[in-house]
């Protein structure tokens, strides 16, 4: 059997409603808005007691979609300081094709974006 499509990635942030005008801001669309919350939660994370606001946004051509969440319970945990390396065990990137990529990296920066390094060109590995 095999996949029939990857249908989200999830990414717990501090603050709601910065997240998603972060992601609207580079166009994607905000599907909607809910709290999660319950055995079902509970069950899905693997934590107790689990109250959550989420939301998803969705590309514009509608094939991916990120779960933007925000724990109300158990307390949010800090990864850490925010400059770790790129080699630390988990997700490390999110990446989109964007049309113009100087534009985009503009109008982010009011959002919080800043770049790691500077803008290069390379080639997509496939």
């Amino acid at each position: 059997m095999a996949i029939q499509r990857m249908d989200n990635v999830g990414i717990v942030v501090e603050d709601m409603d910065a997240a998603i005008a972060f992601f609207v801001e580079i166009g994607m669309e905000l599907e909607g808005r809910a709290v999660v919350e319950g055995p079902v939660a509970d069950q899905c994370t693997g934590l107790d007691g689990v109250r959550c606001d989420i939301a998803m946004v969705r590309t514009p051509d509608g094939h991916s979609r990120l779960e933007l969440a925000k724990y109300r319970s158990p307390a949010v945990i800090s990864a850490g300081p925010r400059s770790r390396p790129h080699n630390i065990l988990g997700t490390h990137r999110v990446m989109f094709a964007v049309d113009d990529l100087e534009d985009t990296v503009a109008r982010l920066r009011p959002h919080g974006a800043e770049l790691v390094g500077e803008i290069t060109r390379g080639r997509r590995c496939r």
